[in-house]
């Protein structure tokens, strides 16, 4: 196993009353590092968190931000949910995905929501939410992916401005 990915998952249990409340994070760290939530990593937080690898697939699948099949290692989430849609969602997870076609580093899907209504439509892109998003913006959030560089930065919503001046900062 691979001992960092231990010692975050150990550093999760070790912050609740009951470790089993840290089987979320604990996933989401075997996901970061082996991809996705495949059999063999959930064995490996299984025999961590000392449970049943059946309680953690339990899990694993009921919840949309973990990986139960081999993704791309880039994550576009479009949401999807009633806000975006009426503001042209589903034009914008279509045009991504064309745009993609067959790249194999992305993983496109919609998301039913990601709780940002007041930058709809958007996405979230490897972690990061950007909105309002048009199709216009497709190529750009593409090639920065592609380059590594910071998606749409003009667009993310943690650099919007805030009425809570200390955030903003």
């Amino acid at each position: 196993m691979n001992p960092d990915l231990r010692k975050e998952i150990e550093a999760h249990m070790a912050l609740y009353p009951d470790s089993r409340s840290a089987t979320l994070p604990a996933l989401q760290a075997a996901q970061r590092v082996h991809g996705w939530c495949s059999p063999e990593a959930i064995e490996e937080v299984a025999d961590v968190m000392g449970v049943t690898p059946a309680s953690l697939e339990a899990v694993a699948t009921f919840y949309d931000m973990l990986e139960t099949k081999p993704v791309g290692r880039h994550s576009v989430y479009v949401c999807t949910n009633i806000s975006c849609s009426l503001c042209g969602a589903d034009e914008l997870f279509s045009a991504i995905q064309a745009a993609v076609g067959e790249d194999q580093e992305f993983n496109v899907r919609p998301f039913e929501c990601l709780g940002a209504c007041d930058i709809a439509p958007m996405a979230s892109v490897d972690g990061v939410y950007v909105g309002p998003l048009s199709l216009q913006d497709v190529p750009r959030l593409l090639d920065d992916v592609r380059a590594g560089r910071p998606v749409l930065p003009e667009k993310q919503l943690a650099k919007r401005a805030c009425a809570d001046v200390e955030t903003n900062e």
